[in-house]
């Protein structure tokens, strides 16, 4: 037997001591928790952390926590892990909530630890991805609190400073809810679930008695817009929150730009107004291969917005959808339009309209929507952004919508149409209704008065077309569809790489 002594023999009892608390919290020393966890088809919240980073970069803060009343046992990292590594090469801070620790319940402890891990992330200028599975506040712990919870207000001043990303898995409701709505994009499996209050609350205070997924099923958030992206489970978030973050940081080895054959674009727009189309082929023709990520698409639908890449340059698409309503934009659309437009300006992506709407939605539905309101927030927005702005006009631009989409009025750095463009204070058919009002009604008969309408339509209709707007040099240009891509890539191209930590932020709408 040797004299020397081993390895183990060298560590002082106290580093040995906190060595061996800190492998309790590891899963290796929690088998029975990890099989629970696994049994619902859920990841650890350390798996979660160990997929998320490049390996090796983690380093993770407050991992000996405990809950602050001692008496409720032990609580690795106090039910929730976090810290800072690199994704894709880039810094990054996370933060998992542990439903194998008290149903991973919030406590002061772990407030304490969000609030420590949100002032590194905004000294940094670090973007933030939240991993929510929890029921809000830990009640054994609730009225034993010292001091006031800081950590919501101080998500909400991170807003638009830096991006903050959150994923949904399981049920997250309270706290953990209030951290969805503070954030910039939601990500949710579509089995998880979200309210203001779970259902115990729900049932003391109202008498509802419901499950989760009666009360906050993503069916139903998806459709409200309180999430931007509902995927099939937890992989697949985690590489949705990684794609996202990559429009606004500069990944460390980008894939090569691949375009698809612009010349399907000449003909996808009908020549017949009153035919319909989706605008989203025409975004994700222009855009890189595989790169347009769509948000919010259950709601508002009569735009669409997304984010993706020409030519290799991120870039914010709005979209008119003349699937929907024609394109006139609703109060849903409203609200939609002007968090995205907050959204891009935020994190300094150019935006790029293609404007094909009859205007804002009108009549009495509209009006007890409040579309007054929702369709002026729309102009605050634009009045505040001071990202680039390329117009392009694909048929009708007519109204207040077209005025949104991107009008001369905001003086975009392009503003071009396509051979379809045609513009309007309003719709060129109400306007002959309004202004030829006594020739239609001292028209003989129904016929006579059709004939007269169509001849007027079309008189106002040549004189409006984009072609002889750009004889009138009040378009750049009627452009050919399929060099769109080209013509956007070199204005692109163009424009000075933005300072992304200069400490300027613009708050987003929740909304």
């Amino acid at each position: 037997m040797s004299d020397e002594a081993s390895p183990e023999s060298d560590v002082p009892p106290l580093l040995a001591k906190a060595m061996a608390a800190k492998e309790a919290t590891l899963d290796e020393a929690r088998p029975a928790a990890v099989e629970r966890q696994h049994a619902r088809g859920r990841w650890t919240a350390r798996e979660r952390i160990a997929a998320l980073f490049d390996p090796g970069t983690f380093v993770e803060y407050g991992q000996l926590a405990q809950p602050q009343i001692r008496s409720l046992g032990d609580a690795p990292a106090d039910g929730l892990v976090m810290g800072v590594g690199r994704v894709d090469g880039v810094a990054v801070c996370a933060f998992t909530y542990d439903y194998t620790v008290m149903g991973g319940s919030q406590s002061p402890h772990n407030h304490r630890k969000v609030d420590r891990m949100m002032e590194v992330a905004e000294r940094n200028r670090w973007p933030v991805i939240f991993w929510s599975e929890g029921a809000g506040a830990r009640a054994t712990e609730l009225y034993y609190a010292s001091g006031t919870v800081t950590t919501f207000i101080q998500l909400a001043k991170m807003s638009g400073l830096v991006p903050i990303v959150t994923i949904l898995s399981g049920p997250s409701f309270a706290g953990q809810a209030n951290i969805a709505g503070t954030s910039d994009v939601v990500i949710a499996t579509r089995d998880s679930t979200m309210g203001l209050s779970g259902p115990p609350l729900v049932r003391s205070a109202t008498g509802e008695d419901l499950t989760p997924e009666e009360l906050g099923p993503m069916s139903l958030h998806e459709r409200t817009g309180t999430v931007e992206l509902v995927v099939e489970d937890e992989a697949e978030a985690l590489q949705t929150a990684r794609r996202y973050l990559s429009y606004f940081t500069d990944v460390a080895a980008p894939p090569p730009p691949v375009a698809h054959d612009q010349t399907p674009l000449r003909s996808i727009v009908p020549e017949n107004p009153r035919r319909a189309y989706d605008v989203r082929k025409i975004v994700a023709t222009l855009a890189d291969e595989d790169s347009v990520m769509e948000l919010r698409p259950l709601f508002g639908r009569c735009l669409s917005t997304s984010l993706c890449r020409i030519a290799g340059h991120p870039v914010g698409v709005l979209a008119n959808n003349p699937m929907f309503g024609a394109g006139a934009i609703d109060a849903e659309g409203s609200a939609k339009f002007s968090r995205f437009v907050e959204l891009c300006n935020a994190y300094d992506l150019p935006l790029l309209f293609l404007c094909d709407t009859p205007g804002f939605m009108i009549g009495t539905a509209a009006e007890k929507s409040a579309i007054v309101r929702h369709s002026a927030r729309t102009l605050v927005a634009l009045s505040t952004a001071d990202v680039p702005i390329l117009t392009v006009i694909l048929r009708k631009a007519y109204g207040l919508g077209y005025y949104a989409m991107g009008c001369d009025a905001l003086d975009p750095d392009l503003y071009v149409g396509w051979p379809t463009a045609e513009f309007g204070g309003m719709g060129l058919e109400g306007a002959v209704n309004i202004v030829f009002r006594d020739e239609l009604e001292a028209a003989p008969d129904e016929a006579t008065e059709r004939q007269i309408r169509d001849r007027r339509v079309a008189e106002w209709k040549e004189r409006n077309t984009g072609l002889e707007y750009a004889r009138s040099f009040l378009l750049d240009d009627i452009i050919d569809p399929a060099e769109t891509r080209d013509l956007i890539a070199r204005l692109l191209a163009t424009f000075p790489t933005p300072a992304r930590r200069e400490g300027r932020k613009h708050p987003i709408d929740p909304w």
